[in-house]
């Protein structure tokens, strides 16, 4: 099956090279949706994740060359997509109301309601928000392996970081997003 994948995949990056508008359709068709749930859990907002979908397939006719099969074009594009969504996430100024550098500040910490409620239950808001928290590498990494399901050793080779380091940054991402999630602590009377 691997072998009959990546046979595929070669004959689709020929048929891109020679500009056949169907084989772009059809790379669009099969990653087009899981690349833009990628940007958006990486970017935060709709509209920076539809623009760097946008700058994926541009990528894929610029650089469909570099395409050598020795991974799986998914796994290629992938690769294209975290290297431009972490490239836009470092030009972008520090703001007040996003800081992925810093987790520890108390004003970081997403509000969970019903704090008054013995367990809090965390909504899909309040962990898209912890999820943005986490710095660039550590987001990268846990979007990757927790949330699309790669293997640590396709999360290195498409982040171009060693299998041991993509378990060390999903771990510590785990932590992060354990203590963001974690309902407050009151103080004793």
């Amino acid at each position: 099956m691997r072998q009959e994948t990546l046979t595929a995949d070669l004959e689709l990056a020929a048929r891109l090279r020679a500009g056949d508008m169907q084989a772009f359709e059809e790379v669009f068709r099969q990653h087009g949706t899981r690349l833009y749930n990628v940007a958006l859990r990486m970017l935060g907002q709709p509209a920076d994740a539809e623009d760097a979908l946008q700058d994926v397939f541009l990528q894929v006719f610029r650089k469909i060359g570099g395409f050598k099969g020795e991974s799986s074009l998914g796994t290629w594009l992938y690769r294209l997509a975290m290297n431009l969504c972490l490239d836009r996430l470092r030009s972008r100024t520090t703001s007040q109301d996003r800081r992925t550098d810093r987790l520890d500040a108390a004003d970081d910490l997403p509000s969970l309601a019903g704090a008054d409620a013995v367990a809090v239950v965390v909504n899909r808001m309040d962990l898209e928000r912890a999820i943005a928290g986490l710095p660039d590498g550590y987001r990268a990494a846990f979007v990757l392996h927790d949330v699309e399901g790669f293997e640590h050793r396709e999360v290195g080779a498409i982040l171009g970081i060693s299998e041991g380091t993509s378990k060390s940054q999903v771990h510590k991402a785990r932590l992060k997003l354990r203590h963001l999630l974690a309902p407050p602590h009151r103080a004793a009377s």
